[in-house]
């Protein structure tokens, strides 16, 4: 194969990503607007933001296995068919007046349920793209992650301009257009054979092809319980991922709130931080294979987390808010591409689906509580002890964590496969892939 003809997986299965978390990103903004500009409550907004979230995560838990069975590059063009197809409902009913409330949750229900596994299913075809493409794997997923992070910064600003000079509909239109689009690049760019390696190898190995869901989903348990390092990195996620949520929720906020500097500074963080996220993928995508993971990951893990809490605790001039957030997301740039290679090494290529289902679910379930923390919290002593708790709660969680003995295999790990997989199964054409996704959300 051509080197033009093995990029071709990679680039497209980025290409789809890129649109795809996009539409999900415009959808997120444009949604919450259109509920309440058409009903002014606050209360069906929350109802319907929380009709497409609550789907997602459940329904990416539950789909794993069927990921693994059915093939994610299916599962990943039926997922943008389908949330396509139901947020144009949305569009088209509305312009019928023939949406009510009842029916508008069902629509963003499918939605939130379609994107799960069709995000699930792109996330996992990640390490075949770099196979094929013969990309180091951590290359690989820097490139996934500036994907993401350019969706999380470029697309809620795109649907504000959007719904500000053309109203939330025409916003929620773009999702529609980016779903499709996302469908249309799955089909035409990914080989129809992506993502079925792996299930057959399955009929390789016995009759693991033919056990029923539940055995699938339980053997998706029974590896995380025997992998000491991938449940040390989903504690450790799962702790920062709620103290994130507080901070985003509450904790920034009130403090915009309280110092007087309003929400046009929070938004200036965020940007900021989002784009020097996005430096710090591209510098990850180029030299992450040739570093150190361990000292990498946790040095980047305590620039990008605690001191985002322990500025905002201090009388400091904005310019040296605005730079420890930049700082922030520059190392936070770091974090994925190292959390997907540990994930791919370790997780043999079928199960990776209902594997990654699972992290990703446990390691996201303390993020609702997250705002229901920080607010109590903040009630009760509050914002300043509050974000100087939440700095030293994160930089203890990454710290003492970093000091379990499995954390040792980060970089021993380095260019070996998944337990339990000889080498000779994971190459194509001479090529063994070096490296590939357990994520950690961006703050």
């Amino acid at each position: 194969m051509g080197t033009r003809g093995s990029l071709r997986p990679m680039a497209g299965l980025l290409a789809a990503m890129t649109v795809s978390l996009t539409g999900t990103r415009v959808s997120a903004l444009a949604l919450p607007w259109f509920v309440l500009t058409t009903t002014g409550s606050a209360a069906q907004t929350g109802l319907v933001a929380f009709a497409e979230m609550a789907p997602y995560v459940l329904v990416k838990a539950l789909t794993g296995p069927l990921v693994d069975r059915v093939g994610p590059r299916r599962i990943s063009w039926a997922g943008d068919v389908l949330s396509a197809a139901a947020a144009g409902a949305v569009v088209l009913l509305h312009a019928l007046d023939l949406l009510p409330l009842g029916t508008l949750i069902a629509l963003v229900a499918v939605v939130g349920a379609a994107r799960g596994p069709g995000d699930l299913a792109k996330e996992i075809m990640v390490p075949e793209a770099a196979e094929r493409g013969r990309v180091p794997l951590e290359r690989a997923t820097g490139l996934m992650g500036v994907t993401e992070r350019l969706a999380q910064t470029l697309g809620p600003a795109a649907g504000g301009a959007v719904v500000a000079l053309l109203g939330p509909l025409a916003s929620l239109g773009i999702s529609v257009t980016c779903f499709a689009l996302g469908s249309v690049i799955v089909a035409w760019a990914l080989p129809r054979g992506m993502g079925h390696r792996a299930s057959a190898q399955e009929g390789q190995d016995g009759q693991e092809g033919q056990e029923g869901y539940w055995r699938r989903f339980g053997q998706g348990f029974a590896f995380l319980r025997g992998e000491p390092l991938l449940l040390s990195v989903i504690v450790m996620v799962g702790v920062t991922n709620l103290l994130d949520a507080a901070f985003s929720q509450v904790l920034a906020p009130v403090w915009a709130k309280e110092s007087g500097y309003g929400p046009a500074m929070v938004g200036l963080n965020s940007s900021v931080m989002g784009l020097t996220a996005v430096g710090g993928s591209l510098v990850a995508a180029a030299v992450a294979h040739r570093m150190r993971r361990r000292p990498v990951f946790f040095v980047a893990f305590l620039l990008a987390g605690p001191s985002r809490f322990f500025v905002l605790a201090l009388d400091v001039p904005v310019w040296a808010i605005v730079a420890v957030f930049a700082m922030g997301g520059f190392a936070g740039g770091f974090l994925n591409p190292i959390l997907g290679a540990i994930s791919y090494e370790r997780v043999p290529r079928r199960l990776l689906g209902r594997v990654n289902a699972l992290s990703d679910s446990l390691a996201w379930a303390g993020i609702p509580l997250g705002g229901l923390v920080g607010g109590v919290a903040v009630a009760a002593a509050g914002l300043a002890p509050v974000l100087l708790a939440g700095g030293a709660a994160y930089a203890l969680t990454t710290s003492l964590t970093g000091l379990r003995p499995e954390w040792r295999e980060m970089d021993r790990l380095r260019g070996q496969g998944p337990p339990g997989v000889p080498r000779a199964q994971l190459e194509d054409a001479g090529n063994t892939p070096r490296a590939a996704s357990l994520e950690e959300p961006a703050s």
